[in-house]
This record gives structure tokens, sequence and C-alpha cells, in this order.
């Protein structure tokens, strides 16, 4: 798939660009492209390329898209990322809001696969976890829920575990979810047709 096609059908969305693959130069032609979000799977990569690019004086708003290592928050949090993505539970998110000295933009990992090798919270404790992290942790701004996708060449599996993802996220609309961050390179378009609002794209955007 082209770039400019990728562009027109994510142009209702947010596009966040999963750079854990490319170095800093790739991210820096990328931005002049047009693309000012990226996402990073570990905190060390993430430090380590903000800090050349914020030389280069690009705005460039940074997401934090990975399992937060309990040794790896103090670095997380001095990078004050625009969003930390994968918040997947009560008891890192009061270890990170012990630490932290402003407000951090959040989301709760939902585990709507069913897969052991996925983070996130299971699906029945989601609202509930969600609403305790709220009273909880006042440092962090939890504005909505992020899933990866089943994965499965079945469609239907994959569109269920999105469906499941939105129907908690509809829930929490009330509470001030505004983000659903659902799709990757393989399932974006099926993960903006069940509601997604934000995707996280790699191999498709940097294999052009």
């Amino acid at each position: 798939m082209k770039l400019n096609e990728i562009f027109e059908k994510t142009k209702n969305v947010r596009l966040i660009a999963a750079s854990k693959y490319v170095d800093s130069g790739t991210i820096k032609n990328f931005f002049h492209l047009g693309i000012d979000h990226f996402g990073e799977n570990q905190v060390q990569a993430l430090a380590q390329k903000k800090e050349i690019l914020d030389n280069q004086n690009l705005d460039i708003k940074w997401h934090f898209i990975g399992t937060l290592q309990s040794n790896k928050i103090n670095l997380l949090i001095k990078q004050k990322p625009i969003l930390w993505q994968s918040c997947n539970g009560l008891k890192i998110a009061e270890a990170v809001n012990k630490r932290l000295d402003y407000k951090l933009d959040t989301l709760l990992e939902i585990n709507s696969a069913y897969e052991t090798s996925k983070s996130g919270i299971e699906l029945n404790k989601a609202i509930e976890e969600y609403l305790q992290i709220q009273e909880k942790c006042p440092k962090l701004n939890l504005c909505g829920v992020m899933s990866i996708g089943q994965h499965s060449k079945n469609q239907k599996e994959i569109k269920q575990s999105f469906e499941e993802t939105f129907k908690i996220y509809e829930a929490l609309q009330k509470y001030g979810a505004k983000i659903c961050s659902m799709g990757m390179s393989n399932d974006f378009e099926l993960a903006i047709k069940c509601g997604s609002n934000m995707v996280r794209l790699g191999s498709i955007l940097f294999k052009n």
C-alpha cells in the first residue's frame, strides 16, 4: 500500500507511526512527510531517538505503546510522552502515579483477544479497573482504551476482538474516554470500521 493510500484510509483517525524498528533518520524523513505522532515499544529507544530529534528542533509527539517495566518508570516519566497507551492495570498505574510530577494522558490496555501472549486487562475487569485507576491515580489522565486485535487469519475473530474493545470504550465515554486505539498494519482498516479513532502502524508505513 502506498503512503498516500494509507493517509487517505486514516484521514479520519489519528495515525501513530510505530517506529520500533527504524532509526531517528527515518523518523525525521516521515516527519517531513506529514507524520508527527510516533510510538515506541521500549523506553530506552524512545529516550535515545527523542534526544537526537529534539536536538534537531522537530516537534514530534511521542507515544509509549509497549509494556512498561517497573525499572523504566523514571526514564519514561522523564520523556514526558504525549500519551502512555499501554497501562495494563492498577498496580503499574499506581507505581507511575506515585512518581509523576505532571499529568500524564493514559490509555488502559485491554486484552480483548484473550491471548496469554498479549498484555492488558481482561475484558470483564476493564471497566472496574479503569474507574479504580481514575480514583486512585490523580496524576494519570485516563482518556480511553487500547487493544491489539486477535492474532488470527479469521477476520470474524479479529473483528470480534475489536468490537469487544469498542463496547468497553463506549461504556467509558461517560467517564471521559475519548480515545479508542485499535489497529496495526495488518488490521487497521477493520479496526477503523469497528470504531477505532487511533491506529498504530509500523511495517506498512516503513516498508514503502
